[in-house]
């Protein structure tokens, strides 16, 4: 009878080593804070930044090993996962974000009074979460990692536990989180029960075969399964009819954990719902196309005309992540309506380049709400941030370029994102989507501005001057850097991008960026 560790390779713990490494950081960050007194808890976010930066290392080991067998993926855990450059890019991309949202916390949670290190423990676990989900290829995998990382945000949404706000935030995004996960493990069964397999090449492979025998006929079945775990995949995107949690989540967490759940909670739930559209339910697309230009649609518009009345800063930014959402998904129904491989690439293309520009402006964005923190001034509303120029003139800049990145206003990184959505629409011929994504993206200008009117044009409310610590500094400072890098020069990135996807560069772009 052979043993479970004799069913695994030596290859499969080289594979898990920035998980590994993640775990036990995380579990010893719980141990010394227990023998650490109140004055030095400072040092479990020190703990926890190296912990990331061994990770990116383990991260980096697996890229070369992966190079130097002159192989472009690797299966691990008996299938279960696939360690290719799709999953390496991910990894690299929660990494930064868990990184930059570590540097956010430390002034942030002081002022909280609420330096624990079981925040940075959970923090760290849910992004274990974040990668197994990234790199699963079977659903029972993938539903593990969604509720690793969903549970632990779910305590990190709530963990200011004098705050009302927070309490009730966690509770709402708890219960409708617990929701939408019975309806996706609904679908995924329904798969298992169709197909016999929770491998999604396995499930791609019969449903494939099933569409061949009934003349592209959709069992009903497989159309419910489809709809379910669309539903479920909705949520964790925020896509509007799906998207009620996120405003309240936003607005009652702190805002180191609101800026790390709007950037690689996020892109967790796109690294998802990507394998699991375009492997095992890509035979399906006639199907999930139609139904996604809905939901891109209802999530642009709804959006967008609630950001504009928003005076919440953190519910303005959430809002404004949702009709995000809405133009990302655009590339979905590029990638599942497209006959070119080109037009493919070009559609998953301008996602995962917009994950990767939105991490480090929407982090800067709320890097600055959470440096206007203190013990009497909660800072996260737009009077807050009345004439923040005449007494933070640094900051206000910066928060300028993080807003002017959101509308995708070149040469700023945000355009990219947009540019490499549209350019897949054309592609496609979706002519008129491309129209609309255009309009909205002038909707979401106006309220930017309305952010930026205030800090320029307005009387400040508060003299005090804003005094952020080291650590916040070096956030904002990282966020400004990459911003505008990606903007300036973006072709190593547009490289990095095409490297995730094993896929050369569009000649569109060689020449727009000649």
């Amino acid at each position: 009878m052979v043993s479970v560790a004799q069913m695994f390779e030596a290859s499969d713990y080289l594979m898990s080593l920035p998980i590994l490494l993640l775990s036990i950081f995380a579990l010893g960050i719980l141990i010394m804070d227990l023998m650490m007194p109140e004055e030095m808890k400072w040092v479990n976010a020190v703990t926890a930044f190296v912990g990331v930066l061994l990770a990116t290392c383990g991260v980096v080991r697996i890229q070369h090993a992966l190079d130097l067998s002159h192989r472009t993926w690797v299966p691990a855990f008996v299938g279960s996962m696939v360690i290719d450059h799709f999953t390496l890019y991910f990894w690299y991309l929660f990494l930064a974000g868990t990184a930059v949202a570590i540097l956010m916390s430390v002034h942030y949670m002081d002022e909280e009074r609420e330096q624990h290190g079981e925040f940075y423990a959970l923090m760290l676990f849910s992004v274990v979460g974040m990668m197994s989900m990234a790199a699963g290829f079977d659903i029972v995998l993938i539903f593990i990692g969604l509720e690793l990382m969903a549970i632990c945000t779910y305590v990190l949404v709530g963990f200011l536990r004098r705050d009302r706000r927070s309490n009730e935030a966690a509770l709402k995004y708890l219960l409708l989180g617990a929701f939408s996960s019975g309806i996706f493990a609904y679908g995924l069964s329904l798969l298992y029960g169709l197909t016999g397999s929770t491998n999604l090449a396995v499930i791609r492979e019969r449903l494939t075969h099933d569409l061949a025998q009934s003349q592209n006929h959709a069992d009903p079945v497989a159309v419910l399964a489809l709809v379910t775990v669309a539903a479920g995949l909705l949520f964790k995107i925020a896509a509007v009819p799906f998207h009620q949690w996120a405003p309240d989540a936003y607005e009652g967490a702190p805002t180191s954990i609101t800026g790390f759940m709007s950037v690689a909670v996020k892109a967790a739930a796109w690294a998802m719902l990507l394998r699991v559209l375009g492997m095992g339910l890509y035979p399906l697309r006639l199907i999930w196309v139609p139904l996604l230009i809905f939901v891109s649609l209802a999530t642009m518009t709804a959006a967008n005309l609630a950001a504009l009345t928003q005076n919440n800063l953190k519910r303005l930014l959430a809002y404004s992540s949702i009709a995000h959402v809405g133009y990302m998904l655009l590339g979905v129904v590029a990638y599942g309506s497209a006959i070119e491989n080109a037009a493919m690439t070009d559609g998953v293309k301008g996602i995962l380049l917009y994950l990767l520009v939105y991490t480090f402006m929407n982090l800067g964005a709320f890097a600055v709400i959470a440096s206007l923190r203190r013990r009497d001034v909660i800072g996260d509303d737009i009077d807050d941030f009345a004439g923040l120029f005449a007494r933070a003139p640094t900051e206000a800049v910066l928060m300028l370029v993080f807003l002017l990145s959101l509308a995708g206003i070149p040469p700023l990184a945000g355009f990219w994102g947009k540019y490499f959505i549209f350019l897949s629409l054309i592609e496609t011929r979706h002519y008129a989507l491309a129209a609309v994504a255009v309009l909205y993206a002038v909707f979401g200008l106006y309220y930017y501005m309305r952010i930026a009117s205030a800090m320029f044009m307005r009387q400040a409310l508060d003299t005090e001057p804003v005094r952020a610590g080291g650590a916040m500094w070096g956030a904002l400072w990282v966020s400004l850097a990459a911003t505008l890098a990606i903007g300036v020069y973006p072709e190593p990135f547009i490289r990095m991008v095409n490297w995730s996807l094993n896929a050369t560069q569009n000649p569109a772009f060689a020449n727009l960026i000649k």
